[in-house]
């Protein structure tokens, strides 16, 4: 007779549980979870969007300095990369969106869900915290987040807009590695952080609109669509990234342009800073310059935050299952 029938706590199964209750429990295990789990969800939906980021800072860098309309349909953008670059233009810069989101992605979603667990009201749920928490826990990770991903981040813009410029002019960055390490060489810690500060306002208003809604947004919505569905993330999701790309985009306008800009031949900048990119733009290219390209960013930054809290539902409902969470 099989020994695990007599003693079912000695069965492959009972070991397995007795596993995964020690790992579930273990203290590193509790401190790194939530940082798995955020970078896990931020660098799949990442893959998935990439070449809707890529069509987006295309249209932010066209016609810059100039006033006038430029073609900002993402359809014909992407068509016209393909077409110069072929079909791996549109992931250009895809090793340091990964890079990112291991740096930016990981650590603003890591914290926030750190903070959230630890301020949410005694046996209830991230859902029930008051509007006041949530923005201090989504300005925190948000902007510890934006601060740790600027050079990553900043790799990324110059990847991407590298085929816009003269052959002259061109970096010609391997991958998110090797433009980080030459960023920190040639240019020193400004070119390091370039556009740290829009980032990081960038980051705030990003994560104020995304970390501060969709746990209200699936509690509203859980008499329609049911409490924990998929039907229910997606939506909810959506509706989150909508509103955080409604909140960023003049932020990430700002910190485009900053990042991708090249000293002229005496080295000077074309902008001096956020409030000099801001003063510039405003007079050269009109009010409306800071919402160029709305619908595409509004295309791509509402299905990364979607697919992102999707993947991150999953992922936590499947440790779960596992018993490791």
């Amino acid at each position: 007779e099989d020994s695990s029938l007599r003693n079912p706590e000695k069965s492959p199964t009972a070991h397995a549980m007795a596993g995964a209750t020690q790992i579930k429990n273990n203290p590193v295990w509790m401190a790194v979870r939530p940082f798995v789990i955020g970078g896990v969800s931020a660098c799949t939906a990442t893959c998935c969007i990439q070449p809707l980021d890529m069509v987006k800072v295309r249209i932010q860098l066209m016609g810059e300095g100039k006033a006038g309309a430029v073609n900002s349909n993402p359809v014909s953008v992407a068509s016209m990369i393909i077409k110069e670059e072929g079909v791996g233009g549109l992931y250009k810069g895809l090793s340091a969106g990964i890079l990112r989101q291991l740096t930016y992605g990981m650590s603003r979603l890591g914290i926030f869900q750190a903070l959230s667990e630890k301020f949410k009201p005694e046996g209830k749920t991230a859902a029930d915290l008051d509007f006041k928490t949530k923005l201090g826990c989504s300005i925190c990770a948000g902007g510890l987040g934006a601060l740790i991903g600027t050079p990553a981040d900043a790799a990324l813009v110059r990847m991407q807009a590298d085929s816009t410029l003269p052959l002259a002019e061109r970096r010609g960055y391997k991958n998110g590695l090797d433009a980080m390490f030459r960023m920190a060489t040639e240019e020193g810690i400004a070119g390091f952080f370039s556009g740290a500060t829009p980032t990081i306002l960038r980051g705030l208003a990003i994560n104020i609109g995304m970390l501060t809604t969709y746990t209200s947004y699936k509690k509203a919505m859980a008499p329609y669509l049911g409490a924990d569905t998929q039907s229910n993330r997606f939506f909810c999701g959506a509706l989150s990234g909508w509103t955080a790309a409604t909140a960023s985009l003049p932020f990430d306008f700002i910190k485009t342009r900053l990042q991708k800009q090249k000293p002229d031949s005496k080295g000077v900048l074309p902008y001096a800073g956020v409030a000099d990119c801001f003063a510039k733009t405003l007079a050269a290219e009109g009010p409306l310059a800071f919402y160029k390209g709305y619908f595409t960013y509004c295309i791509r930054i509402t299905p990364h935050i979607m697919l992102t809290w999707v993947f991150m539902d999953n992922v936590k409902a499947f440790l779960k299952k596992k018993d490791l969470m």
